[in-house]
């Protein structure tokens, strides 16, 4: 089990979370400037039935309304647990209803909790230097890595992925508390649903005793020129922002004061809904603490935000993507330009073009742009009925032709009605 620094600690005056609202934090924590001005601080209490010290946190992938967060934290009784969570008309996490539930066993968790590929959580494990990975609908830990031979110098801290739209985006980032050392970490499929890890890379030192991670959502007010990451300092009570370089790491030189005060800063997250920046307390509390002002990501835009899977236009359920913008498990019914194999369901791997014959699903599941409707005659472009002559029409590939510009049909297919005659056009298995 750590110790905190040998300095004064800060006991934080916090409301109880769970009476349904967030309470502004008076004490010492402070919003340093020019965040001030466009970001407010509220502490949402302690969590009911998580036991001190908290660890890292996140919202579960498929359910909103839900927070894991990781209790008895760095030692071998540690659990992961899930609260209900409250939310405003604005989708801001205002208080927790009920009491946490036993989610998932993680001894020794830490600061870092986060969702990988395949909605497998990864959860650092301190002072073992370690990860621990729970496959979906899983109770325990599934796979255990050791990091000192990957290279990470004991002991892990946190841990992120940086999200779709960033610079390196998909990529493992791992933090190391004990030498405030932040690394790349490649990953690879093991074939049980889980994942190998290898050699770190890229190690940049920081300050100080890192431990959550949250990449600023794209848009945000005093970040709308750069692409940027938030990451605890344990050691000197703080969050600080970092710009990023090419490769999604923090540039050290960028380096401002987010906020100051803290006991404990620990774990870090991004709400999906909101885009509030959450994090957690070792000690200090034992709390939550939410700051507001972060762009909303918008799930059903047609564009892929920060923390989304998918963004397929629509929050509907039933269509690969889900209401939320997350993948929907394979072998469920898929809708038109959604990630799908040839029999018109979800596939195990999204934009899976091996069995979509001369159809390329990377193209359609991003614009769903460029096919025709066979019954009405008529082309789509984002969803929206066009002339058959439309210049949106073009490139349209049948099984046995093409409909270019003008609705000419090549091959050995003639042109009726703005529609390639012919051979039906399948496109996943679903005529279109």
């Amino acid at each position: 089990m750590r110790h905190f620094d040998l300095r004064p600690v800060v006991l934080l005056l916090v409301a109880v979370g769970w009476l349904g609202f967030a309470t502004p934090i008076q004490a010492q924590i402070a919003l340093q400037p020019p965040f001030d001005a466009d970001y407010s601080v509220a502490s949402l209490g302690s969590v009911p039935g998580v036991p001190a010290n908290y660890g890292g946190l996140t919202i579960k992938f498929d359910d909103t309304s839900t927070l894991l967060i990781g209790g008895a934290s760095s030692g071998p009784a540690g659990q992961l647990y899930a609260i209900t969570v409250t939310r405003d008309a604005g989708n801001h996490i205002t208080g927790f209803s009920g009491t946490a539930s036993f989610f998932a066993d993680a001894a020794n968790n830490d600061g870092g909790v986060a969702y990988g590929p395949s909605n497998v959580l990864f959860l650092t494990r301190y002072p073992n230097n370690q990860i621990g990975e729970t496959k979906p609908g899983s109770s325990m830990t599934d796979k255990i890595v050791d990091l000192t031979p990957l290279g990470i110098a004991s002991s892990v801290g946190g841990l992120g992925f940086v999200p779709a739209g960033f610079p390196g985006a998909g990529q493992l980032k791992v933090l190391s508390y004990s030498a405030s050392t932040w690394y790349t970490v490649p990953f690879t499929p093991d074939g049980t649903g889980t994942y190998d890890l290898g050699a770190a890379t890229t190690p940049i030192a920081l300050p100080s005793s890192l431990e959550g991670l949250a990449y600023v959502p794209t848009g945000s007010p005093d970040f709308t020129d750069f692409d940027a990451v938030l990451v605890a300092e344990y050691g000197v009570g703080r969050i600080s922002t970092y710009e990023l370089d090419a490769n999604g790491d923090p540039v050290v030189a960028t380096r401002r004061t987010f906020i100051t005060g803290l006991s404990g800063a620990e774990g870090a997250a991004i709400d999906p809904l909101s885009g509030d920046f959450l994090f957690s307390t070792f000690g200090g509390g034992n709390q939550v603490v939410v700051v507001s002002g972060f762009a909303a990501q918008v799930c059903g835009n047609n564009a892929l935000d920060p923390d989304e899977d998918c963004d397929d236009g629509n929050t509907v359920d039933g269509d690969c993507c889900s209401s939320t913008c997350k993948f929907e498990s394979a072998g469920s019914a898929c809708g038109l330009c959604e990630s799908c194999n040839a029999t018109g369901q979800c596939s195990a791997t999204p934009d899976d073009d091996s069995a979509c014959g001369t159809i390329d699903c990377d193209t359609l599941d991003t614009t769903c742009r460029d096919y025709h409707d066979l019954s009405g005659g008529r082309c789509k472009s984002f969803g929206v009925c066009k002339s058959s002559n439309s210049a949106d029409c073009t490139d349209f590939t049948n099984v046995t032709g093409s409909c270019d510009d003008g609705d000419v049909c090549t091959g050995s297919d003639s042109c009726s009605g703005g529609v390639c005659a012919g051979t039906p056009l399948f496109l996943c298995g679903l005529d279109h």
